[in-house]
């Protein structure tokens, strides 16, 4: 009796989870718009730190792009889809601590040490307020 009522509670969180949340290799990314804090607040840097080491794994190979693309404007996930595959390494990547800056209201860029092989990458990235989601604008690395 336990035992059914367990497997009944872990299939109902199951699903309860998956409802809201959609994860693809080792990062769950939240699925509704980048909306963080009142309108004005520039985001916190777990979340884009998280923006960040997803799109690293889209640039390891090890995540579709299709599952950022509703953080980046048309133009970034273009940019983002021709860079292809742009580290090569035998360990998934590893998104270091984020470096802001706030050029004017509204807008935030980012860079941060992409750690996944031999050498470190950069990656660099402006986000811009269009209402009250944050959207990835550019992208660029090295």
């Amino acid at each position: 009796m336990k035992r059914r009522f367990a497997m009944a509670l872990d299939s109902t969180a199951a699903a309860s989870y998956d409802e809201g949340h959609r994860t693809h290799g080792s990062l769950a990314l939240d699925r509704p718009p980048m909306v963080w804090g009142p309108a004005g607040a520039p985001p916190d840097e777990r979340r884009l730190r998280h923006l960040a080491q997803a799109l690293a794994e889209v640039l390891a190979g090890r995540r579709p792009a299709t599952t950022v693309a509703d953080r980046l404007i048309a133009r970034a996930y273009r940019d983002l889809v021709r860079m292809g595959r742009m580290y090569h390494g035998n360990r998934p990547p590893f998104a270091g601590r984020v470096h802001l800056t706030e050029p004017c209201d509204g807008a935030i860029e980012m860079c941060t040490l992409i750690h996944c092989c031999d050498r470190d990458h950069v990656l660099a990235l402006r986000l811009e307020r269009r209402g009250a989601h944050w959207l990835c604008t550019a992208v660029e690395t090295a």
